[in-house]
């Protein structure tokens, strides 16, 4: 796993956005996939609000994602996997960047067909506890017809498109980078989630 570390915290030294198109194994990706859809099936998905406020219509307009947290003291062999992973990569950071993290919080994140979220920041106004933002995407063969591009805004007003590719993870400071979720054609799967101190 320290190669894929490595190639996160490169591509944020190097352009502010670390990837690694290959973080998950296959069979992680899988297994977590079907968790999702599961937790779905089971109305255990709901509609996720903005910042630390509570789901309303106007919120929906802004965010269309349905969401479902990761307990920290799971049972479920492939969480337990991925949230061991994220431990020895704060683990890394810590040890090679001085980061400080402490904690991380995750959830699955379901948008269907024909939602997005419009460009925000993940930092909440009163509470800066989240300093990296890392996304695993659960997409098997994504293509560009399918939408759901995340969308980075840089400060010089171009943009980085990134599609939601399966295994593929995308890592970023939570305070500093705009950016959104272009609607998706086709249902759109992650689990995303916060480094925190």
């Amino acid at each position: 796993m320290e190669a894929r570390f490595e190639e996160l915290i490169e591509g944020f030294i190097t352009g502010n956005i670390g990837i690694s198109e290959n973080f998950l194994s296959t069979s992680l990706a899988a297994a977590l996939h079907q968790n999702l859809l599961q937790r779905d099936s089971d109305d255990l998905m709901v509609r996720a609000g903005i910042g630390n406020s509570q789901v309303s219509d106007s919120a929906q307009t802004h965010r269309g994602d349905k969401t479902c947290w990761l307990e920290a003291l799971t049972k479920d062999s492939a969480e337990m996997e991925f949230l061991d992973i994220i431990d020895q990569f704060i683990s890394h950071l810590n040890s090679t960047c001085y980061t400080g993290l402490t904690s991380c919080e995750f959830h699955y994140a379901l948008y269907e067909e024909g939602k997005g979220y419009a460009r925000h920041k993940d930092q909440f106004r009163n509470h800066n506890a989240r300093k990296f933002s890392m996304i695993s995407y659960l997409n098997e063969n994504w293509e560009e017809a399918d939408g759901g591009q995340l969308i980075i805004h840089n400060k010089d007003h171009s943009a980085l498109f990134i599609l939601p590719n399966n295994q593929k993870a995308v890592f970023f400071q939570s305070d500093k980078i705009e950016h959104e979720v272009a609607i998706a054609q086709r249902p759109r799967m992650s689990i995303t989630g916060w480094l925190k101190n």
